[in-house]
Order: C-alpha cells, then sequence, then structure tokens
C-alpha cells in the first residue's frame, strides 16, 4: 500500500491539537517571524515551538515550520538565530520560498529537510530538479498545475524527490501567491504575511470624466471580480496518488480549530480509503461542507483556466455550528464539555469522533459545573455535563445543523 501524507494546518495550539486528534500526519506552522501567516497565533521559540515539536513526535507526527515570506535586509540578520532554534528544537523541516533563505536554511540549519514553498512557483520538472539539486527533499507545486503536468513533473524528476500539493482551503487570485494588491491598498505586504485579502472585497466602476460616481457592475451592487472559489479535492486522492503527489496539504492555518479537525478527519479517511483501493463514503463528502467555506472548485488540477471566480459574495457560509468540545466522558457516554455556541436540551446535535461516522443524538438535560440542570448554554467556554450516545475520546466535537 503507497502513502499519501496527511499534511494539516496548525495556527496555534488549539489547532495543531485538532489536527492531531484527527489524523495528521504532519502539520505545518509557523514562528513568530517569517511566515506567510503572521496574524496566526504562531509559536515562538523558548518553549511553545519546542513543546509543538515535542508533542507531535510523541504521537508520531512530523513538523514542517514555514519561513516562506520573502525577505527583505531587515530581516537578515535575525535569520540564522531563528533557524538554528528550529533545528534545535527538533522540527522536521523547513520551508522556504526565498533563495537566500534556502541558502542560508542549508547553513544553519543543516540537519534539517527543506522543503521549497508554493510561493517559489515550482511549475516545471526543470524547476524542481533544480530545487533538488540544491538540497530540497520536497517541492510543493504551484497551485496552478493541472494533473497531467504534475504526473510529467514526477516522471522527469529524481524519485528521491517529494511532491507536496495544496487539495483544501481558500486559493489565493494571484499567481501562487505572489500579490501586490494587498500592499497597494492597504500598506500591508501580503509576501511578508500581512494580506489584508483585498480580493475578497465588493468592487464598483468609476469612468474617470465623472469622479465619485460609483457605478454598479450587477444590477444589485458590487462585484467580487477577484474572488477566488475555494478548493476542494475529497473525491480525488487516487487520481493525485496515481500522478506521483507524497503529500496533500491543507490550506487554513488561519481557520478555527474546528476547521483543522472537521476537514483533517474527512481527508484521513479519504486518503485511507484510497490507499486500501476503497470507494469514499457520502459521509467523508459531506463533511466538507460542514465547516466554513466559499464555493468549492478542483482548482486548476483539470482545467488550466483555473477555479473560476465567486461573484455573488465574499463571505464564507457553512452550514453546521460547533457548541462544544467532548473533554472527558467515561463508558456510559456521562460527559464533561466544554461550550463553543449556545445551544438547547432537545436540540439535534451531531457528535463527531476520529474513528467513527458522525451520530446523531437529541441531549434531553444539560448540566453546569454545580450539576444544575439548565435549559441552554448560554455562557462562552462554560463547563457543561451532557450524556452523550457513547463514550467519545478528548476532543471530540459536538455541533448543530443550521437546518
Amino acid at each position: 500500500m503507497r502513502r499519501i501524507e496527511v499534511l494539516s494546518p496548525a495556527g496555534d495550539m488549539e489547532r495543531l491539537t485538532m489536527a492531531l486528534a484527527y489524523g495528521a500526519d504532519a502539520v505545518y506552522l509557523a514562528g513568530t517571524r517569517f511566515g506567510m501567516r503572521s496574524a496566526a497565533g504562531n509559536f515562538a521559540l523558548g518553549g511553545q515551538l519546542e513543546s509543538a515539536v515535542e508533542l507531535c513526535h510523541s504521537r508520531g507526527v512530523r513538523v514542517h515550520v514555514a519561513c516562506n515570506a520573502i525577505l527583505r535586509n531587515d530581516d537578515v540578520a535575525s535569520l540564522p538565530e531563528f533557524l538554528q532554534g528550529v533545528e534545535a528544537a527538533g522540527a522536521d523541516a523547513i520551508i522556504a520560498a526565498d533563495m537566500g533563505v534556502i541558502a542560508m536554511a542549508k547553513k544553519y540549519a543543516p540537519h534539517t529537510a527543506l522543503h521549497v514553498s508554493t510561493q517559489a512557483g515550482v511549475a516545471s520538472y526543470a524547476a524542481a530538479s533544480a530545487f533538488y539539486d540544491m538540497g530540497a527533499s520536497r517541492v510543493i507545486l504551484a497551485r496552478e498545475l493541472t494533473l497531467e503536468e504534475i504526473a510529467q513533473i514526477r516522471a522527469k524528476t529524481p524519485s528521491a524527490l517529494e511532491l507536496e500539493v495544496f487539495v483544501h482551503g481558500s486559493m489565493c487570485m494571484s499567481f501562487s501567491g505572489r500579490c501586490l494588491l494587498s500592499n497597494y491598498l492597504t500598506g500591508r505586504d501580503a509576501n511578508q504575511g500581512s494580506c489584508a485579502q483585498p480580493c475578497r472585497w465588493s468592487y464598483h466602476v468609476v469612468e474617470e470624466k465623472r469622479p465619485g460616481q460609483y457605478m454598479e457592475l450587477t444590477e444589485d451592487g458590487g462585484t467580487y471580480i477577484f474572488n477566488s472559489r475555494d478548493l476542494c479535492m475529497i473525491d480525488h486522492i487516487p487520481e493525485l496518488m496515481d500522478a506521483g503527489v507524497d503529500s496533500i496539504k491543507i490550506e487554513g492555518r488561519m481557520k478555527s480549530a474546528y476547521y483543522a479537525g472537521i476537514i483533517t478527519n474527512a481527508y484521513r479517511h479519504a486518503a485511507d480509503a484510497a490507499m486500501e483501493g476503497r470507494a469514499l463514503e457520502q459521509v467523508w463528502r459531506d463533511e466538507v461542507n460542514k465547516v466554513s467555506h466559499r464555493q468549492y472548485s478542483t482548482g486548476f488540477f483539470y482545467d488550466k483556466n483555473g477555479p473560476g471566480q465567486y461573484y455573488d459574495r465574499a463571505m464564507s457560509f457553512a452550514h453546521c455550528d460547533e457548541v462544544a468540545i467532548v473533554d472527558s466522558s467515561d463508558a456510559e457516554g456521562n460527559a464533561l464539555l466544554t461550550q463553543r455556541n449556545k445551544f438547547y436540551a432537545g436540540d439535534e446535535l451531531e457528535l463527531i469522533t476520529p474513528a467513527d461516522k458522525p451520530v446523531s443524538f437529541v441531549p434531553r438535560e444539560i448540566f453546569d459545573a454545580e450539576g444544575n440542570s439548565i435549559p441552554s448554554t448560554p455562557h462562552p467556554m462554560m463547563e457543561l455535563h451532557m450524556k452523550l450516545p457513547f463514550q467519545a475520546p478528548r476532543y471530540s466535537i459536538i455541533r448543530k445543523n443550521k437546518g
């Protein structure tokens, strides 16, 4: 059975914990500098990153540290200490796009694997092979490639070079994330991890001789002309394996811990089915619709023209709300939980665990920390007690369909 890696996002320790609980083979995260998601919680050297690596390694999970921002002069002096710290922490790989970072990673973290970021725009076997010759053990391919092109890269590159692709999540409207729109409109540099996502904004047209007169691009308002659809390849893991992909990557270090758990869980089951030659069950296709997302597409994998734009709105939508997380439960299903959103006794809920399909149930009673019966859970992060359908492991998710 050929193995394919499920690689999950970890924006902070809570999201990391959920990715681990729901079956990630590896996680990618960043320090407090040099990553492309500066607004995520991230992991500071001197405690947080080291603890994250230790936790992952105790579960047999690999840690890839993103150092994929574009290097500026002011960054150079402090990068060696950071790279040395990443290696000392025991991280399995450093993800880099900038040639200066790649050279310095080889010098200051020589025992840590080098992965070339999608920001580098690797779109040919020549580029992939060149990075391999520079010491890279993996390239994260440009998102703009078709499956056929990926298969050609696999056929014409050293077999020791691993290929990673994004399979789920938000898509950047610019080639491999190389975008200046945020910098131009807001002064926040996307290539240094501070993207304001102006591609999600609604735009109108102004005629140069009529300043201040904003004309609608549609009949009912501005149009989201740059707003890409989200990527979803949950149905196509076998084709990705046939093309020679070694790792499937889930976008989302800025997204919720609920997202990290649910999407990791869905792709874990999809990858296992593909590796075992089984058909993917519908339940796991349904799961990707139960997190916040824009309309899905298969990106560029089957169409060089890309995923198309989503003009209706910029906001994501979801069919479910996470309402609680299981802290513990006994053999009879009596559980201690932490509230995430308000719900009521008598609501139809779903219990999600890593091992089983979602199970629907209706709690007849909810109890607070003092054991008092309560009609609902109105207080954020409150402790509560409730009977579950069966004993559920820690980090199991309780959610409510929006109907």
